[in-house]
């Protein structure tokens, strides 16, 4: 114990980051002080010694000199989750959207958007694809890193996040799931299934690797509770009120695979395939009834949706000599989505009924080639050199077309209905890693970025071209003091940035479907793009301690700050538009002045005879999990204690127990995870603010064996959101009367039910 508070006070001026936790072995006595001093025996428990054929989550990351995390199976299998975004969001400082036991986008530090940099084998997410609803088990391990490097890229403002697809198995041919729930009633099935492949030469080893397939059927529902409110506060009279009840419901099918496959070609060449494919079928209705002053009395809804993304990965691996390496990569994918929707409204007009129907059409059609090249040599005085160029050239064509009672909409047929756009992205970068001695390791590299996109322009549309073009400089620092073994510092100085997406960039508007004509309401607003943005750039520091325990755990804690520039946010006009003759509340993003962010983490990570040398024997392998992040930010040119970055919370809190019971037999194990995280309040410009109600979410689970070790079936019985609660999102926006010059405060609420998920999943290996 004596141990832990010295470490906690060692770190208490900073928080920190995750580590990973392998099933340590079991501690042995010493002989005296003074030999266990000698060979690194701590107290009476030997230091932990791994016998394994590759790095480990732990070695992954003590040996890299950029700050990192790396979950690996372990974790990823640990509450039988069944989306990424549930996986990650028990870790520091990264949180989700969506609703709670269902995931959604992935934030580090608070921030998605497009500040958080998604990866999937080094490489950027392909077009098209939604990376936070990957399965966990197509998915090997996953790198985090808190500051960029010059490999993996400068476009993370808020940090990477690598996955690593499913390699070979290590103990078996076959891996089988299966995996059957429910969500609020709602019946929910899942597979997977992954196949090692080995055949070829005398060795039979020639051509090795693996295939994973993922297939679900899903069945979810929502309610419909939003009401809004317009006030003068001038005269205190309610201008407009309405409430909104109803419910929605979809189905959807989704199949999944991918393949890494190596043909050694020689003792120096290997060529190694990654095909990938994605297929997806959806299909909902809703269903909705409005009061007060509403222009319908209710409303009706169907829609449906297809998806297939499709892509092949070649690469070649040349080693001509020890310690350098040649690798060239080709990928070449297509990705395509359908989708149809009706909306049926019934008017409310001087007491008749009138009957109003929407149809929309959405096809989005693309196609993505990319090349790339990199040269790495380590040398004998413990450098790794590695220098590289990417090229990536991606086509577009958009097809929307919406028809209004069986006509198409005059007002979007101004803009016309296909638009075609294009993007080249140009990156050259270099890096050294240098260890000059056992506590020193330093990294420096510069990445060079170019993206040009362009978009034809059609009716009102213009031509539009935007280049972005950035230079970051990165720098890393890892120091191992010699007069403590088991701890570590890190330090990062870089330059990252965010480019616009091509949405952003694009004038075409998006008209909102509550008031698709006429004067709408600040808080529903359509939505326009901007062919004149910049990209944000931002410079960081990050600090880092990281006190490791004798058998693995971890204590540490992290810092950062991040100074933004040309910092992108939608803002609210009133605008005179070519789409309507009364003026409309248009959602424009545009480039602010900047902003600043800063924030801790903190982590602990241990057995409890780690951090309580007397615990009793049946709890001393006891995993406890926690950490906790405190986040802050201010967006310059808005007043007042909550201009923050957009959706940014105030922080995260995790807590979680795992644990093998000896007394039912080494097979059986529980574990619970309680995740918080604070309401928000976001003054998004001055006349807008936007809160969010705190989210809470407790999942727990039950795992046993059945049959042999190797031949039997491993059951996992998982409860994602325990204990539903709803989550509520209000805004207010402040606007003048343009005839009257009163003062208008638009109020909007809306709540959405949580539900409780429960899923049986069992695993076979053979």
């Amino acid at each position: 114990m004596r141990r832990l508070l010295l470490a906690l006070g060692a770190l208490c001026a900073c928080a920190l980051s995750a580590a990973q936790l392998p099933t340590p072995t079991k501690p042995a006595a010493a002989a005296s002080a003074p030999a266990a001093a000698a060979s690194g025996v701590v107290g009476n428990r030997l230091d932990r010694v791994e016998v394994s054929s590759g790095p480990t989550a732990n070695s992954r990351r003590r040996n890299s000199t950029a700050s990192k995390i790396v979950i690996e199976r372990e974790d990823l299998d640990r509450y039988g989750d069944t989306v990424l975004g549930d996986v990650l969001r028990r870790l520091p400082g990264v949180t989700i959207g969506g609703r709670p036991g269902r995931g959604g986008d992935i934030r580090m530090r608070g921030l998605g958007g497009g500040f958080t940099q998604i990866l999937v084998d080094g490489e950027r997410a392909p077009a098209g694809f939604a990376v936070e609803e990957l399965p966990p088990d197509q998915i090997e391990r996953i790198e985090i890193y808190r500051a960029p490097t010059a490999e993996t890229g400068a476009r993370a403002i808020a940090g990477t996040i690598n996955i690593i697809l499913r390699e070979p198995l290590v103990k078996a041919n076959h891996e089988l799931r299966l995996t059957l729930g429910q969500d609020r009633g709602e019946p929910q099935a899942d597979f997977s299934w992954t196949r090692n492949l080995k055949w070829g030469g005398p060795n039979g080893d020639a051509f090795v690797g693996a295939f994973s397939t993922n297939g679900g059927l899903h069945r979810r529902f929502n309610n419909i509770d939003s009401r809004n409110r317009v006030v003068d506060t001038d005269t205190a009279q309610v201008l407009n009120e309405t409430v909104q009840l109803g419910t929605s419901e979809g189905r959807s099918a989704s199949l999944n695979g991918n393949a890494r496959l190596r043909w050694k070609a020689s003792e120096t060449l290997s060529i190694n395939l990654s095909p990938f494919f994605a297929l997806s079928q959806s299909e909902g209705s809703s269903q909705n009834n409005a009061t007060g002053f509403t222009r319908f009395r209710d409303v009706q809804g169907n829609s449906d949706g297809r998806m297939h993304n499709l892509r092949l990965n070649v690469s070649a691996n040349w080693r001509p000599e020890p310690g350098e390496s040649w690798e060239l990569r080709l990928g070449h994918g297509g990705f395509k989505n359908t989708s149809n929707s009706q909306r049926r409204e019934t008017l409310k007009d001087i007491g008749v009924d009138l009957q109003r129907v929407q149809d929309d059409h959405n096809v989005t059609d693309e196609d993505q080639t990319s090349l790339a090249a990199k040269w790495s040599l380590k040398t004998a005085k413990e450098h790794q050199w590695v220098t590289g160029t990417e090229g990536e050239q991606s086509r577009r064509t958009q097809v929307r077309r919406t028809l209004v009672d069986g006509v198409e909409s005059l007002a979007l047929q101004k803009f016309g209905d296909t638009l075609g756009s294009r993007s080249q992205r140009l990156a050259a970068y270099t890096q050294d890693e240098w260890s000059p001695s056992k506590q020193w390791s330093v990294y420096a590299g510069i990445r060079y970025e170019r993206i040009e996109t362009r978009a034809d322009g059609s009716g009102l549309m213009p031509d539009t071209r935007n280049i972005s073009q950035v230079t970051s400089p990165l720098f890393h620092l890892l120091w191992k003091p010699e007069a403590f073994p088991k701890d570590q510092v890190r330090l990062s100085l870089t330059r990252s940035y965010r480019s616009p997406n091509l949405n952003d960039l694009i004038a075409r508007p998006t008209i909102n479907t509550t008031y698709p004509s006429g004067p709408n309401l600040p808080t529903y607003a359509d939505r326009a793009g901007n062919p004149d943005l910049k990209p944000e750039l931002a410079t960081g520091v990050d600090l880092s301690l990281e006190h490791w325990l004798p058998t693995g755990g971890i204590v540490s804690g992290s810092a950062f700050v991040r100074d933004i520039k040309s910092l992108i946010r939608s803002q609210l006009e009133l605008e005179t538009v070519p789409w309507d003759s009364s003026p409309r509340w248009v959602s424009r993003p545009r480039n602010m002045q900047g902003a600043r962010t800063m924030g801790v983490e903190f982590e602990v990570k241990a057995r409890l005879d780690e951090v309580w040398e007397d615990a009793p024997p049946e709890w001393q392998s006891l995993l406890l999990r926690f950490n906790i992040a405190v986040f802050d930010s201010q967006v310059k040119g808005i007043p007042g204690p909550n201009a923050r970055l957009d959706q940014q919370p105030r922080g995260s809190l995790n807590f979680g127990l795992d644990h093998r019971w000896k007394a039912l037999g080494q097979n059986f194990g529980s574990g619970f995870n309680v995740n918080y995280v604070p309401p928000t309040r976001v003054q998004q410009t001055e006349n807008l603010r936007r809160d969010e109600t705190a989210r809470r979410q407790f999942d727990a689970y039950l795992s046993w064996s059945s049959g042999s070790v190797r031949d039997g079936i491993n059951w996992r019985l998982s409860f994602a959101n325990l204990v539903p609660r709803d989550a509520q999102v209000t805004s207010e926006a402040v606007t003048l009367d343009p005839v009257t010059g009163h003062t208008l405060v638009t109020d909007s609420w809306s709540r959405n039910k949580t539900f409780r998920v429960v899923s049986l999943r069992a695993d076979l290996r053979f």
